[in-house]
C-alpha cells in the first residue's frame, strides 16, 4: 500500500488509536508465573538446606553452618527474590513518569483529512466523506450528532488543523486526550458548534437545513448556547452566514453567532475545543414531532426578536384570512404578474375577512418577513428559497407552489423540499401548478442538459385553474377558522417560547 495514500494513513490511524485505547501496563501473566515458580523452587531448596546441620568429620574439616546461619542466609535470599519479583511485576514502575506517557500519547495523534476523497462519489452516504472515520450518536427520533468529549470519544477532545477555503482535503481533524494535546495546540474554551453543509450558508433553505439540527441539540440540552461556530462546506472553511440566517440564529440563541476564522492561529497549528458538537446530516434521524417542536421554537424566537405578537388573537391588524403573494424577481418569476395578482385578488374579495397582500422577498428585511408571515394564512409563491419563510406562519397555514416548465422530469427529488419543510413545520402544502409551456430545449425532453434551459424559466398562468384552486383553499381555511373560533376559549395561547 502506498504510504502517501489516504488508505495508508487511515489504516495507520486506526491501528494507533486502538493501541491508545488499551490501558498501558508492563504486566505479563506468563512472566509472572515463571518468576513465581522460580521463587517457590528457591525457597524450597533453602528450606531443605536450613534443616540440615553438617557435623564435622575427618573427611570434612570445614565448619558446618549453624541453624541460625542457615536461617539468615534463607532470609537474604527470600528478600532478594521477592524484591526482584515485585520490581518486575509492579505497574508502578510503568507510571513513574507521567510526562513520558503523555508525550507518547501526544506523539500517537494522527490528523486525517476532513474531506475523505475515497468517498467523493458518495459524499453524503453513510457517515459521509466529512470526518469519515467518525460515527454519529443516534437516539430514536432525535438529531444525529457527534459530541466531544464523550463516552464514544473515550473522553478525547476534537482538534482541527488547517484554514484552507478551496480544498477540504487540506484541512484535518484528530482526537486527543485533554492532558496530551498536540504540540503547540491552542485550546478554545466553551461550546463550539462545528457545521458541515454540502451546499452553502447564503441560500436560506440550505443554510437553515444545516443549522436547524444545532437548534434541536440546544433545545434538548438545557438550552446551552455556543461560544462560537465553525462552518465547513465540503471540508472547506466558510466565514459567514447569509444575513437572514445570521439574524435567525441571533434571535434563536439570544446572541449574534460568532463565526470562528482562526485569525490568531497559524495554518499548521492545531486547535482543540473544550467542548464541541458536530452536525453533518441536517435533520436526518429526527421525527416529525421533534422537527415541529424545533420550528416552533425558531418561529417563537423570531417573532419575539422582531416584536411581533406571539398570539394571532393579540393582533388587531391581522385579517381574518391573510393571503400573501410572495413574488420573485428574475428567475422563476411570473411572466405576467398583474394577471396572476388579479386572479387571486378576485377570489379573495369573495370571502369575508380575506385580504390579499403582495410582497417581494428581496425587498423585505428579516423582521419584515417575520411580520408578513405572521399575518399570512395562505402563502402563494413560485418554487424558490423565499418559501423557506413558511415556517414563520402559524401552524396549519397553507402553501401553494408554482414551477416553470420541465421541472417534474428533470429536477430530481430536490424539487420537493418545500413539501418537506411544510410537513416538518406543521404547515399544509396544497399542491403545485407546473407550467406546461415555456422555453424550448434543443435536446429531447428527457435529456438532462435541458435542465439548464428550464431551471430559471419564467412561469405563466392559467386563470381558470388558479381561480378554482384559490377558491378551494380559501373555503377550507374559512371553515377551519370558524371551527377555531368556536373552541378558542378552551385553547391555550402561546405566550412564551422554549429556552427563555
Amino acid at each position: 500500500m502506498n504510504k502517501y495514500s489516504p488508505a495508508f494513513h487511515r489504516h495507520k490511524s486506526l491501528k494507533q488509536e486502538k493501541n491508545i485505547m488499551l490501558p498501558f501496563s508492563c504486566y505479563s501473566p506468563k512472566l509472572s508465573l515463571y518468576i513465581l515458580a522460580t521463587c517457590v523452587i528457591l525457597l524450597m531448596l533453602l528450606q531443605i538446606r536450613s534443616l540440615h546441620t553438617v557435623l564435622p568429620t575427618s573427611s570434612s574439616p570445614l565448619p558446618s553452618l549453624s541453624p541460625s546461619a542457615s536461617w539468615s542466609l534463607f532470609q537474604q535470599w527470600q528478600n532478594l527474590v521477592l524484591n526482584r519479583t515485585l520490581a518486575a511485576t509492579s505497574p508502578v514502575n510503568c507510571t513513574k513518569n507521567p510526562d513520558s506517557m503523555n508525550q507518547k500519547l501526544r506523539d500517537s495523534i494522527t490528523f486525517l483529512p476532513l474531506k475523505d476523497l475515497r468517498f467523493s462519489s458518495q459524499p453524503l452516504d453513510g457517515h459521509t466523506w466529512f470526518m469519515s472515520s467518525m460515527y454519529d450518536t443516534r437516539e430514536e427520533g432525535e438529531v444525529q450528532y457527534q459530541q466531544f468529549p464523550s463516552e464514544p470519544s473515550k473522553g478525547r477532545l476534537l482538534c482541527l488543523k488547517g484554514r484552507d477555503t478551496h480544498d477540504g482535503s487540506w484541512n484535518y481533524y484528530a482526537l486527543a486526550w485533554p492532558e496530551a494535546l498536540p504540540t503547540n495546540a491552542t485550546l478554545m474554551k466553551g461550546l463550539t458548534f462545528v457545521s458541515y453543509n454540502h451546499y452553502n450558508y447564503d441560500n436560506i433553505w440550505h443554510g437553515l437545513s444545516a443549522v436547524m439540527p444545532f437548534v434541536a441539540w440546544h433545545r434538548k440540552n438545557s438550552c446551552e448556547k455556543p461560544t462560537r461556530w465553525v462552518l465547513y462546506h465540503w471540508g472547506e472553511l466558510r466565514f459567514k452566514m447569509g444575513t437572514w440566517l445570521n439574524l435567525l440564529m441571533e434571535a434563536t440563541f439570544g446572541q449574534a453567532p460568532y463565526i470562528e476564522e482562526f485569525n490568531d492561529v497559524d495554518d499548521d497549528q492545531p486547535v482543540c475545543f473544550e467542548k464541541a458538537v458536530v452536525m453533518r446530516h441536517n435533520e436526518g434521524g429526527m421525527s416529525r414531532e421533534r422537527r415541529m417542536e424545533v420550528y416552533d421554537l425558531m418561529r417563537c424566537k423570531a417573532r419575539a426578536y422582531c416584536n411581533v405578537s406571539l398570539d394571532r388573537r393579540d393582533s388587531h391588524k391581522r385579517p381574518d384570512i391573510g393571503m400573501t403573494l410572495l413574488m420573485r424577481s428574475g428567475a422563476r418569476s411570473f411572466r405576467n404578474e398583474t394577471a396572476v395578482i388579479g386572479v387571486f385578488e378576485k377570489e379573495c374579495k369573495k370571502v369575508k375577512g380575506c385580504r390579499l397582500m403582495v410582497a417581494y422577498s428581496n425587498n423585505l428585511t428579516f423582521c419584515q418577513q417575520v411580520k408578513q408571515m405572521s399575518l399570512t394564512d395562505i402563502l402563494i409563491s413560485p418554487h424558490g428559497a423565499q418559501l423557506t419563510n413558511m415556517f414563520l406562519m402559524d401552524r396549519n397555514s397553507s402553501v401553494m407552489e408554482f414551477y416553470p416548465k420541465g421541472w417534474l422530469k428533470l429536477a430530481g427529488v430536490g424539487q420537493y423540499v418545500y413539501h418537506w419543510i411544510a410537513s416538518w413545520s406543521g404547515m399544509r402544502h396544497r399542491g403545485e401548478w407546473r407550467d406546461p409551456n415555456g422555453e424550448s430545449c434543443p435536446y429531447s425532453d428527457e435529456d438532462h442538459r435541458c435542465m439548464s434551459f428550464y431551471k430559471n424559466g419564467l412561469i405563466g398562468y392559467n386563470e381558470t385553474h388558479f381561480a378554482e384552486w384559490a377558491r378551494n383553499v380559501l373555503n377550507d381555511v374559512q371553515t377551519k377558522r370558524f371551527e377555531e373560533e368556536g373552541t378558542k376559549n378552551g385553547t391555550a395561547s402561546m405566550k412564551t417560547c422554549d429556552c427563555n
